[in-house]
């Protein structure tokens, strides 16, 4: 018998899989912060443009899906963040909209800004938009400031559920030092793997050399975040609900998490090793250059992992502090039975639409990019 619950954590299994897909995806951003950092020529950064043009749009389409999952599932979650936060999200889709600008324009004749301008552009993107992210995830363990009218919920002439408690609507997670150093251990980590995704995509010696010293560097950066973000993830206070749906502060709740639910400890212990195994071996052995298909793994574990230790043992997965009680939860934030019931019918197609991405990704990456490519005018 499906249950109610049974479809609340199922649905919520299926944004951690989204979310650990598209910080994996994020390696399109990451691979631009590089094109000045790695790309010492014209040839190198057309090179880089070439390698992440081609799988921009997943990364985009992925963030789509992502937050559309949350609007069909938990729609309280998407009505207060993205109606309260507003400065973050918007924040995050300008430089989405730099990036998809960029790639169409930075090789159009007549150019006025040149190409380097909007290479400035991609990398900003490449920077900005993991790092804002990231710092929007953070917030799960830290909280918001918001209220929720639950008594509006069922009242179809309310105008508004859910309000932001200060005027800052989202920019005041960086106040907060766990979200930012949360934001940056996401973006150093998808620098990383953008440069392991260019070792295996790209086929040019030198490029790959300063690729794997760009990598050394943001490695030791995502390594130091994610210590600083475990240590006070295992310490911090967390937001606990009990079996009335009462929220209360525990102290190391998400260290109990991870210890009471040992898949979920098992998954983002496997995604660091498998993450560091990757990167470790691409950086001592030059020859070799398939990082990225292990770290990829990694990657998406590890970050299901820290969605389920926000949501999952009775645990408030989008916090207020301004009011404890109208924290959200998997049960007060979900949509109908009917509809969650729904939705998980038309889930089942979801390997079906991943086999098809992964068939085309394998066809499209079959050669490796060359500067030969780029004497032909395939630029991006």
């Amino acid at each position: 018998m499906i249950t109610y619950e049974f479809l609340q954590n199922y649905w919520w299994f299926l944004i951690a899989l989204l979310g650990g897909l598209l910080v994996f995806l994020l390696f399109v951003q990451g691979g631009n912060a590089l094109i000045f950092l790695a790309g010492k020529t014209e040839d190198e950064r057309q090179l880089i443009v070439n390698s992440t043009g081609r799988k921009w749009e997943l990364t985009f389409t992925t963030l789509v899906t992502f937050g559309g999952a949350f609007f069909a599932s938990f729609p309280l979650f998407y009505s207060t963040s993205f109606g309260g936060a507003y400065w973050v999200w918007i924040l995050i889709l300008i430089t989405f909209v730099f990036q998809a600008v960029s790639y169409e324009f930075q090789n159009k004749a007549g150019n006025l800004l040149g190409k380097n301008t909007f290479r400035a552009f991609l990398t900003i993107n490449g920077c900005l938009a993991p790092l804002l992210i990231g710092t929007a995830v953070g917030t799960f363990f830290t909280g918001s400031q918001f209220t929720v009218n639950k008594g509006a919920v069922a009242d179809i002439s309310a105008p508004v559920i859910s309000r932001w408690a200060n005027s800052w609507h989202g920019l005041e997670a960086v106040a907060n030092p766990f979200n930012v150093e949360f934001g940056l251990m996401v973006m150093f980590l998808t620098i990383c793997l953008g440069a392991l995704y260019m070792i295996n995509n790209i086929d040019d010696e030198k490029l790959a050399m300063q690729l794997r010293k760009s990598l050394l560097i943001c490695f030791a950066g995502f390594l130091l975040m994610l210590v600083l973000v475990l240590i006070q993830l295992v310490t911090m206070e967390g937001f606990a609900v009990d079996a009335e749906g009462n929220v209360f502060m525990e102290k190391g709740k998400y260290f109990h998490n991870l210890i009471q639910m040992p898949v979920v400890l098992i998954m983002f212990l496997l995604g660091a090793v498998l993450l560091v195994t990757g990167v470790v071996m691409t950086l001592l052995k030059k020859e070799f250059n398939r990082g990225i298909w292990i770290a990829a793994p990694g990657t998406v574990l590890a970050v299901m992992a820290l969605f389920m230790i926000a949501a999952y043992n009775g645990t408030a997965y989008y916090p207020s502090t301004a009011d404890l009680q109208c924290s959200l939860t998997l049960s007060n934030s979900c949509s109908s039975e009917f509809t969650l019931k729904t939705m998980a019918i038309v889930s089942l197609i979801i390997p079906f639409v991943v086999a098809y991405i992964a068939y085309f990704w394998r066809q499209m990456d079959k050669k490796s990019l060359t500067k030969e490519e780029l004497e032909k005018g395939e630029k991006y």
